[in-house]
């Protein structure tokens, strides 16, 4: 209300004192002085907003004491229109209030002024790809101002040099992406927990004279679902005046029931590289604590009557079926598979949806971890893509009956020698173990003829003295396999 009160020689010389620009109409300078006591509203600020108050206070009301008295001037209390205009006391509050936070609403249009009322804020969560540098606006919800659908919130804002400063020398992402940007969030109203940006329906954002861009809905696979929109902070920087000038932002949206909140936020926008550096700058986990994890996994449960003597874990990142080369999981995960990083980090970078692809559970950024033991078994085990850990935290590779599964399971025997007696075809097709063996088929003789062939061997063979002889030499012509 002090600045509100102010004319334009009060208002110049408060921007004057923080280096502000002096120059404008009065509307101009009033929105640059309740930007200041918004966002930058120190207390040498605010000793200097109530200095000027004081100074043009007391000089009215010494205007009006030396006044010659007007007839019936006891019935009416000083400074009347004044007061009435402005509905603030004749003397100067003394309670604390905080003016950045009543006057924020006031300020964007995006509301009236709020009680002095202390209420829990909307947060918004944090955003592995994104760092915050400064919020311009804190979370603010959307007021419908009528009772018509669609609804309109504008937004008046200005950046100071230094954020301008910071957005200009910023690298580029990608040619006309800066890696420093002003975006807009939105989310849900809801103060009991941080949260997540959404969109409300019939949103469009203008910036200025433009219309920015807001990611579309992603079509569904499965038939029956509806599809999704990925909601994400909305770059405006592009659009927006890198001046001492103000920025207007608009925000249409459809008042359909729900009650949505939007803030103003400048960041730095991190790629996967970057994140991948930070996690292995701080996130790796000692080789001897995930012993300890194994350990502790493999230890003997006294109410279970299963034994476990060890664990398997695969090599292969199941995300790109490809060995792993930063193998990582979450610290909430019960399971020892890791995936990889890079992969991990590259596939939320483009669909954030950060869920382990082991178990399907959450698996944030903040909570990922490179496993310290299973990167150095990497470098040690490069023919193998199978380990197994044991319980005294040992490992093993996996390969012995990968090449057992390589070598031929039966080996091939001399039909008709001593030792392989046992082996020869009986009447039923069956060796000693039960097991078929092959029958030696000759391919001259047609299987019409077979069986009297078979009959007349049988009648030459209980004439001769010796038939054993003469049915081994018939097995003794070629090697038989004795699968």
């Amino acid at each position: 209300n002090m600045v509100m009160s102010f004319r334009v020689s009060d208002l110049q010389m408060l921007l004057g004192f923080v280096g502000r620009s002096k120059s404008g109409l009065k509307h101009e300078l009033v929105t640059r002085a309740l930007q200041l006591v918004q966002f930058d509203c120190s207390p040498e600020v605010f000793k200097k907003i109530k200095e000027l108050y004081e100074t043009r206070y007391n000089k009215k009301g010494s205007e009006a004491a030396q006044a010659p008295p007007q007839p019936r001037a006891e019935a009416l209390p000083l400074h009347s229109s004044y007061d009435r205009g402005s509905a603030v006391p004749r003397t100067l509050p003394t309670t604390n209030i905080d003016y950045p936070a009543l006057y924020g609403k006031y300020l964007n249009g995006l509301g009236r002024l709020p009680p002095k009322v202390a209420k829990p804020e909307v947060r918004l969560v944090k955003l592995p790809f994104y760092t915050t540098l400064d919020e311009l606006l804190k979370p603010t919800e959307l007021v419908p101002q009528n009772n018509e659908k669609l609804q309109e919130s504008p937004c008046i804002f200005a950046l100071t040099p230094r954020q301008v400063e910071l957005i200009r020398n910023s690298r580029e992402l990608q040619p006309g992406v800066k890696s420093v940007q002003v975006v807009l969030r939105i989310c849900y109203t809801d103060t009991s927990s941080p949260q997540e940006d959404q969109y409300p329906p019939n949103i469009a954002v203008k910036v200025n004279h433009s219309y920015c861009s807001v990611p579309g809905y992603y079509p569904s696979n499965k038939p029956g679902v509806e599809p999704k929109r990925p909601c994400r902070p909305i770059n405006l920087t592009h659009l927006m005046y890198l001046s001492a000038a103000t920025n207007r932002i608009t925000v249409t949206w459809g008042n359909y029931g729900k009650s949505y909140s939007v803030g103003l936020y400048l960041v730095r926008q991190m790629t996967s590289a970057e994140l991948l550096q930070r996690l292995k700058t701080i996130g790796i986990k000692h080789p001897e604590l995930c012993k300890a994890l194994v350990k502790e996994k493999l230890r003997l449960d006294p109410d279970s009557e299963i034994a476990t003597t060890g664990v398997r874990v695969s090599l292969i990142c199941p995300l790109v079926k490809m060995r792993l080369s930063v193998p990582c999981r979450a610290e909430t995960c019960a399971h020892l598979q890791c995936f990889d990083a890079v992969f991990y980090l590259q596939m939320n970078e483009k669909k954030p949806t950060w869920m382990c692809p082991v178990c399907d559970k959450p698996a944030p950024y903040d909570q990922l971890i490179i496993d310290g033991l299973l990167s150095k078994i990497l470098t040690e085990c490069e023919d193998a893509d199978e380990i197994e850990y044991l319980v005294d935290g040992s490992w093993c590779p996996i390969r012995a009956e990968k090449e057992r599964s390589c070598s031929p399971q039966c080996p091939i025997l001399v039909l008709g020698s001593s030792d392989v007696n046992g082996l020869l075809a009986t009447p039923n097709g069956n060796g000693e173990n039960g097991k078929a063996t092959a029958d030696v088929v000759d391919l001259t003789l047609d299987s019409s003829s077979s069986e009297e062939d078979e009959e007349e061997d049988e009648e030459e063979d209980d004439d001769d003295e010796g038939p054993q002889p003469k049915r081994r030499c018939s097995y003794e012509k070629g090697l038989v396999s004795a699968c």
